[in-house]
């Protein structure tokens, strides 16, 4: 008996192989591989930016914390060497003029060596200190440390006491 020639043959039988050993991929692995170093890659960018950025905010506001403390002691050591103690003692924190009265912090001023020239420091902004070294009219010199409190209406620093 003969097949026709329109019917298909047999099917293949054991120890046929396929035409591939395996199915094709067209390039999966490495389109994942540059899909994940891509991703990688923007990662570091904006954790890198975010750190640089975090960076630069602390250096600009500890640099602003500097200048404005240094206005303070300075307004302040500037209106008590022209001994305007009325104007120095305005800059005075609010609990210290609470503890003293401007005659108090004037009688207790002038009972004090007189200061001519001063040169403050680094603001240390745990302890709200910034030590000035200042040189009295004898000639004689010393450091001494201003402490400092924020207002809380202005939000400015204000000296609550210079001393040792």
């Amino acid at each position: 008996m003969t097949t026709a020639p329109h019917v298909p043959g047999p099917p293949p039988g054991p120890g046929v192989y396929p035409p591939f050993p395996a199915p094709p991929v067209e390039g999966k692995g490495k389109r994942i591989g540059w899909g994940l170093g891509i991703a990688a890659g923007v990662v570091v960018l904006i954790c890198g930016g975010g750190v640089a950025a975090l960076i630069g905010i602390g250096v600009s506001a500890t640099g602003a914390l500097q200048e404005r403390a240094e206005a303070a002691v300075s307004d302040y050591l500037d209106a008590v060497e022209a001994k305007r103690y009325d104007d120095a003692y305005e800059l005075l924190c609010d609990s210290t003029q609470e503890d003293e009265s401007s005659a108090q912090f004037q009688a207790r001023i002038t009972g004090e060596e007189v200061i001519t020239g001063y040169t403050l420091g680094d603001f240390n902004i745990v302890s709200m200190s910034m030590p000035v070294d200042v040189t009295y009219d004898s000639g004689a010199s010393a450091e001494l440390s201003a402490a400092l409190e924020q207002d809380t209406d202005t939000g400015e620093f204000e000296v609550c006491s210079l001393g040792e």
